[in-house]
C-alpha cells in the first residue's frame, strides 16, 4: 500500500500564444493552471498519470493532447480487470492504433485539424502492476538516493544521430501523420520504491534547464509549478508542462 503525492504544472511560456500541452492528474486534466493531489493505491484497482505534448497548426495541438489523454483514461479505465501482462501490452497497441485513427478522422472532418499530433508519456497502474509508456520526446525520470536518471528514450533525430542540433524534431508521435507510430512501454512494478519520485515534462521543461538543474530543484522537493517557473525564467521558448509525483509507504 501506497500514498502518491502528485503536483502538475502547465504553463504557456513566454513566446507562445496558446498552450497545446495537457497532463491527466490521476482524476483531473491539466491546462495553464497549477494543481495538487493525493491518494492511496488501495483504494483503487488502476490509474493514469500521463502528460501530452500537442502539436499543429491553430489549435489542433490543443485538440491533440486533450484527445489523447481523455481517450487513455477511458480506454484504462474500461479495461477489464484480469488481463495479464502480455494482453495489457497488445491492448495498448490497439489503443495507440485506434487514437490515430480518431486524429486522422477529425482532421478529414476539420482540414485546419489534419496535421495535429501530440506526443504521450505516462504512468499507469492497473492489475497491481506498473507501467511506463512512452510516443515522442516528452520525458519520464526517476530521482532515487538524490540521483536523476531518464527512464525513457526521446523518439528523436538528436537519439538517432546523436547530435544535439535537431532540437524539436520528433520521429514518432501520435497523429500527425506518422504512419509508422509506435509506443514503448515496460512494466517496472519490482522497480517501483517507496522514497522514489517521478517526474513527466515536456521539452519546453527539458530544453530550457538541463538534467543536473532538474534533480536539484527535486532534491529540494521543488513542486512541478517551481518546476515550470524555473525553464520560464531560462526563456521559456514553448509550452511547460511537468508533473511530479512521490511514492511514500504507508504500511
Amino acid at each position: 500500500m501506497s500514498r502518491i503525492t502528485v503536483t502538475a504544472a502547465s504553463r504557456v511560456g513566454c513566446v507562445r500564444d496558446n498552450n497545446e500541452d495537457m497532463i491527466l492528474a490521476y482524476d483531473r486534466l491539466i491546462r495553464s493552471e497549477a494543481y495538487k493531489t493525493e491518494f492511496m493505491t488501495e483504494n483503487t484497482d488502476r490509474f493514469v498519470i500521463a502528460l501530452a505534448d500537442g502539436m499543429g497548426g491553430h489549435n489542433a495541438g490543443e485538440v491533440a493532447s486533450e484527445e489523447a489523454l481523455s481517450n487513455l483514461k477511458f480506454f484504462i479505465s474500461d479495461l477489464p480487470a484480469v488481463l495479464s501482462s502480455g494482453d495489457f501490452h497488445e491492448m495498448i497497441v490497439e489503443w495507440l492504433s485506434s487514437i490515430n485513427k480518431v486524429m486522422a478522422s477529425k482532421g478529414h472532418v476539420n482540414p485546419s485539424m489534419a496535421e495535429m499530433g501530440t506526443t504521450l508519456v505516462g504512468v499507469v497502474y492497473y492489475g497491481g502492476k506498473y507501467y511506463w509508456l512512452n510516443c515522442g520526446d516528452s520525458r519520464l525520470y526517476r530521482l532515487r538516493d538524490k540521483q536523476l536518471v531518464q527512464l525513457t528514450t526521446d523518439h528523436s533525430l538528436n537519439t538517432m544521430t546523436g547530435q544535439a542540433k535537431h532540437s524539436n524534431v520528433i520521429t514518432n508521435c501520435i497523429g500527425a501523420g506518422c504512419k509508422n507510430s509506435y509506443i514503448d512501454m515496460e512494466e517496472f512494478t519490482a522497480d517501483f520504491l517507496p522514497g522514489d519520485t517521478y517526474l513527466l515534462c515536456s521539452d519546453g521543461l527539458s530544453d530550457m534547464i538541463s538534467d543536473a538543474a532538474i534533480q536539484e530543484l527535486l532534491n529540494r522537493q521543488a513542486s512541478a509549478n517551481k518546476l515550470c517557473e524555473a525553464a520560464i525564467e531560462a526563456g521559456g521558448y514553448d509550452n511547460v508542462s511537468a508533473c511530479v509525483f512521490s511514492v511514500m509507504d504507508n504500511r
